[in-house]
């Protein structure tokens, strides 16, 4: 999908970033600069909220085995066994 940049104020913006961070493009100036803005944003979330994500996606693999031996299976998994 694209996006089409039409406000001159924001191609001059882009330009900027991607000369400052040597970008071979416009493109990939944008997507750094949104990369980077994304996690910013994100990690300003209070914990709270991150952790719920966090746990809907444990809650979404189902139910642990409560008998499982994750020691044993580390070691299997190092050769220590």
């Amino acid at each position: 999908m694209a996006l089409f940049i039409r406000d001159a104020e924001v191609d001059a913006l882009a330009e900027e970033v991607r000369r400052l961070t040597q970008a071979p493009t416009k493109t990939e100036a944008v997507r750094q600069a949104l990369r980077d803005r994304l996690a910013r944003a994100r990690s300003a979330l209070p914990l709270r909220e991150r952790l719920d994500r966090s746990k809907a996606l444990a809650d979404a693999m189902g139910p642990g085995d409560p008998s499982f031996d994750m020691k044993h299976f580390t070691d299997e998994m190092w050769g220590d066994a």
